[in-house]
This record gives C-alpha cells, structure tokens and sequence, in this order.
C-alpha cells in the first residue's frame, strides 16, 4: 500500500494541533492509503512541543521533528521534506486554512500522473481587502521581472511525487521561495483552486515583517532585474548630467546669463546621490546573499526529531 507523507510546520499552534492531527485522521480513514504525519515545530514557545510528544506517544503515524530554534517557515517545510519518505509528500499548514478534505482530490490527481499538484487559493474568508489588494498586485510586479511564472495565489499547499522531492533536495540555498522554486523545477504539474476557510483557532503567526522578507526573498530569488534597472537608473542619469553640463557651457559662453546659485547645485547634488544610495542598495541586497551563501551554514538545526543528518 503507498504511503503518504503529510508534512506540517508548526509554530506556537497549541490550539491546533489536536484538531488538526483528529482531521487528518478523518481524511485518510476513508481513504486506501497508508499516511505518516510529520509536524515540524519550529521552535513553539507555547504548548505545541508537549502535544506532538503526545501524539507521538498516541499514534506511530505522528512523527515530530523540533527545531532548536525559529527558522521560519519557509526553513521548517524544507526540514521537513528532506524527511518525508512517503510515495508522494503533502504540504500544508495545521491552522486548518489548508483544507484536508482537498487531500483526496490531490491524491486523485496524483494518481492520474501528475507530479505536483499546486493548489491555488481563490480567496481567504476574513481577509481584509487591503491583504488581498496588496497580494494581487505582489504577484502583478513578481511576475514581471521573473523569468519564472508564479501563480497568483499559489500556496504552499501542495502535493509532490518522491520523485520532485528528492529533485528538491538539492536546492539548498537559504533565502527561500518554496511556491518559485517547485514552479521552475519543471515535471508534469496541475492545479486546483480553493476557498482558504479561517483559522481554527488563534492567530496567524505571519507578520506583515515576515511578509515582507518572503516577498523580498520572491524577487531576489528569481530575477536580477532589481540590478538591470540601477543600471538604467544610472546611464539615464549619466545622460542628464551631459545635458545639464551643455545648458551650463551654452548658458556661460553663448548668453553670459549664468547666475551661481546654490539651489541648482544642492538640487542635483541630492538628486544624483538619491540615485547613487538607490543602486548601491539594490547591489548590497544581492551582495548580501551571496555573503549568506558562501558561508554555507546549515539551513536550520535539530534540536530532537527523526535520527537523520541535519541539512
């Protein structure tokens, strides 16, 4: 019988989890399928820890690895799939927004051959129109300075062969975008839409700082486009820099009108140094990462979980 692994990052989720686990179990009770569910805690400071413990004590099919500290969430879904060992892997999130009645469609599409099945989250209830608008238009700039096409409204729920999984295991860059990365490895792939219903209980654990860091990491990560407009930036600025040199030269030499003043040189003296700090940013991003790659430290560290090398 095959064997599906149900991957889950978990971070201060307490009023979840059992919930969860029950709803999982639920699913896969009606189902011909063997299922391992694999929580990833990542780094809980509530009572996540102790429930996974339990439910491992509970049932064998629970297995939880516990990060020795928050890596994010991007780092706990890649900790756990370098240790799903099912046939085909399952990514969701347990705060129940990730529905696990779709489990069976995905398996369904699964079995029909395809590889990855991405689900596509229509809308979230709740969600504030200021979310939405801001997450449409995201997606609007991502896609056009990538060279990899991300669906609006991808999520990180999704199904994988072992097959795609294995293939993922060797990206191991740090600054992750999971939902890009599977994008642009290829492989026969599909989708299916959903309504994301509201969490089951508590907060979401995603800041508008985390957010915003995962929406940075989607740009950098997929284009260096970012770097092409600095340098366009710049050759436009060189260009007017000629022409306020030839206004000078005509203005000093062919109408003796030249008036020194402060307010022209000030101005352009904060206008090319504005365009200066813009382009050296922009560079420093990139050069940032390269300074967090070459050291090649581990992408995260297991304080207790399955007996496996950390990666």
């Amino acid at each position: 019988m095959k064997i599906i692994s149900v991957v889950v990052p978990v971070y201060n989720e307490e009023d979840n989890i059992e919930h969860f686990y029950q709803s999982i179990v639920d699913v896969f009770d009606k189902l011909d399928y063997e299922f391992e569910l694999d929580f990833v805690d990542d780094g809980s400071k509530d009572r996540s820890r102790e429930i996974l413990r339990e439910l491992e004590k509970k049932d064998s099919r629970v297995q939880s690895i516990f990060l020795a500290k928050n890596s994010g969430h991007q780092l706990a879904l890649t900790c756990g799939l370098d240790h799903a060992d099912g046939d085909a892997v399952i990514m969701m999130d347990g705060d129940m927004q990730h529905p696990p009645e779709l489990i069976p469609t995905l398996l369904a599409k699964w079995e029909e051959g395809y590889e990855v099945v991405q689900t596509i989250r229509k809308t979230t209830e709740g969600v504030s129109a200021l979310k939405k608008l801001t997450s449409a238009y995201y997606y609007k700039l991502l896609n056009m300075v990538s060279s990899v096409h991300i669906q609006e409204g991808g999520s990180d729920f999704r199904l994988m062969d072992q097959v795609v999984v294995k293939a993922f295991r060797r990206y191991r860059e740090h600054a992750r975008f999971i939902r890009g990365m599977i994008g642009s490895m290829g492989f026969k792939q599909t989708q299916i839409e959903f309504v994301a219903p509201k969490r089951f209980a508590g907060v979401s654990k995603f800041s508008p700082k985390k957010m915003l860091h995962l929406a940075i990491d989607g740009v950098m990560a997929f284009s260096t486009l970012p770097l092409r407009i600095g340098l366009y930036i710049g050759v436009g600025c060189g260009l007017l820099s000629i022409l306020l040199i030839l206004h000078v030269i005509v203005s000093k030499f062919v109408f003796d009108d030249a008036v020194a003043g402060w307010a022209t040189i000030t101005a352009s003296i904060l206008f090319f140094g504005g365009v200066q700090l813009t382009v050296l940013g922009i560079m420093g991003e990139y050069i940032s990462r390269i300074y967090e790659e070459v050291k090649n430290r581990p992408l995260y560290l297991i304080g207790r979980g399955k007996p496996k090398d950390e990666k």
